[in-house]
Formats: C-alpha cells, structure tokens, sequence
C-alpha cells in the first residue's frame, strides 16, 4: 500500500521490516502460552495475527519511545531516528537531518501503530475456531493496553523533568510507570489476550493478570537493571545508556532514599547528562550499589518472581502451557539482554 502511494516510501517499508526482524518475542510467545495454557489449539490462525498485531505495537512504542529519549541504538543497530538521520545526510538533502528523521520515526511509529489494528482485525476472518465475541473480548484488552502504553509513556516523561523536584513518593511513581508503561503489557494484557480468545473462564483470567503483574513488573525491573549495569555487546545498547537519558527508574529512587548529600547531589547533575562518559557511569554505578539500591531492586524482583510462580501454582492450566510458563519465568528474569 505505501508503494501505490509512491517508490519513495520504500525507505519506511524496509525500516519497519528491518526494525521488525529482531527483538525476543515476548509479548506474541505469552498470548500463545496464555491461549494453549487454556486449552486452545495450537494450530489456530488467529493466534498468528493477534502475535503480529502485538509485534507491530511493541515496534511502534519503541520507535517513538527511542526517539523520546534521543537514544541512539536500538538492538545494536542505529535508532530509527538516527537512520533516517543518516539517509536524510547522505542523499544530501536541503534541511536539518536530526529534524528528518525525527519525523520520519514519528510517522513510521504512528504507520505500524494503524498497522497492528489492522492485523488484529484479521484475527476475527481468519480464526475458523475463534467466535466473534471471543475476538471482542481480546481486542477490548488490546485496545486498554495500547492506551495504558501511551499514558504510562507520559508519566515516564514528567517524573523525568520533575522527579528531583518531588522526590516524596518518587518510588512509587517509579513502580506507577513500570506497571503501566511497560510491566502489563509485556505480560499480563497478552497473557489475558490469548486466554480470552481460548474462551478461557474468569477465575483462569484473573490468575493470568496476577501472574502477568508480577512477572511484567519483574521482568522490567531487570531490564532497568541491565540499562545501568547491562554489557553493550549483549544488550545492544552503550554502556549506562539509561544514565545518560535521566531515567527515573526504581533504582535511582531507592538510592536517593539512602543517598548522602553528595551521592544526591551527584545524582541531580549527572542523570540525564547526554556526554556522560564511562568515569561517569561508574561513578553513578557506584552509588546505586553502595546506597544499597541494587540489592533492594533484586530484592524485589525476587519476591515478585516468587508470586508469579505462587499464581501460576493455584491456575488451573493445562501441564503442557504451565510448563512453559514455568520456563518462561526464567528466561524474562535471568536475561543478560
């Protein structure tokens, strides 16, 4: 369709697939285990769509999401932004580049944002064992998630330029933006999505939602640890990347509870310095595990991994799908990427 339009749009095309070509698959490997887990057949069509439509989210949340924070790198290849940037700087065109490719992500963003609608709605034609109203059911969780994404976005961007402002309450706020901008809909809402196209009864979908809370807060907080701590030949992204961008994470609000007032001091004029260098990622480093925010952060991953598996041991899944779930626990938790 974008090639009707005109052969110049094919840029856009081959940054989607190119961007769409990486990743773990989380998001589309829970809404399969939460639909078999409920006993759905694993041969369904349907099943490929909803898994594509919520690919296609996940790029467009993390194209605008680089673009937000002025990263640089995105699974050790250059941001989309910076791509377009590049391409904009090597035809030689009339204009600022960085204001190119700025607009560019947002257009590519918002294209695969239509685009996971789009395959969604297939899921209804092409699933010959999925009635329309299991499909409502799926798409009324995809449609929240999508919003909650965007609304726990803006909150992540306003404890960023207010955080050290109001540092009462800065954790909590800090665990608001996990749970919304990242932790439900990287498992509960696609946990959920599988299970209510499986026709699964509520008792089975509100064990999914206590297991998917758990495991999504979770699973991001080691991503956020990773950010700070991550090896870059791993993670894809410089070393301290989330430093440098002035992250607010549940890391930085712990060690700010504990911090001396030059730890706090130090915190307030390096976060979010873009020409933060390795002196001074160690430095930051260096607080985030002597003010003992580290281990607190492990801590809780810990308990919450503890009460995701407490939730799947009391849901009545099938052997084989809380196997898998079981396996998966491990693999969104023990990530060195």
């Amino acid at each position: 369709m974008l090639a009707s339009a005109s052969p110049r749009t094919a840029p856009l095309a081959d940054a989607a697939a190119a961007f769409l070509s990486g990743g773990k698959h989380l998001r589309p490997t829970f809404c399969y285990w939460g639909w078999r887990a409920a006993g759905g057949d694993p041969a369904e069509r349907a099943l490929v769509d909803v898994g594509a439509a919520l690919e296609l989210f996940q790029a467009s949340a993390l194209v605008h999401d680089d673009l937000i924070d002025g990263s640089d790198t995105r699974r050790g290849r250059p941001a989309v932004h910076r791509r377009f940037a590049a391409l904009h700087r090597s035809a030689r065109w009339h204009g600022d580049a960085d204001a190119f490719g700025s607009a560019a992500a947002i257009l590519l963003g918002d294209l695969m944002l239509t685009w996971s609608a789009e395959v969604f709605e297939s899921a209804a034609s092409d699933g010959d064992g999925v009635d329309a109203a299991r499909v409502r059911r799926a798409r009324a969780v995809f449609d929240r998630m999508r919003t909650e994404v965007g609304g726990g976005q803006y909150l992540d961007v306003v404890e960023q330029v207010s955080g050290a402002m109001t540092p009462e309450g800065q954790a909590e706020r800090a665990r608001t933006v996990i749970r919304y901008k990242s932790a439900r809909y990287s498992v509960e809402h696609p946990l959920v999505m599988g299970g209510s196209l499986a026709g699964a009864p509520e008792p089975l979908l509100a064990s999914y939602r206590r297991f998917g809370s758990a495991l999504g807060e979770a699973f991001q907080l080691r991503d956020d640890i990773l950010g700070v701590f991550g090896d870059p030949d791993l993670t894809g992204k410089p070393t301290g990347d989330d430093l440098r961008e002035g992250k607010r994470t549940l890391l930085v609000a712990y060690a700010l509870e504990r911090a001396s007032t030059a730890q706090a001091e130090l915190v307030a004029t390096r976060l979010g310095d873009p020409t933060l260098d390795l002196d001074g990622v160690q430095a930051l480093r260096a607080i985030l595990v002597d003010t003992g925010a580290l281990a607190r952060v492990e801590t809780l991953l810990a308990e919450l991994v503890s009460d995701a598996r407490a939730a799947l041991d009391a849901a009545d899944v099938t052997d084989d799908g809380r196997k898998a779930l079981s396996h998966l626990v491990d693999l969104a938790t023990e990530r060195t990427a």
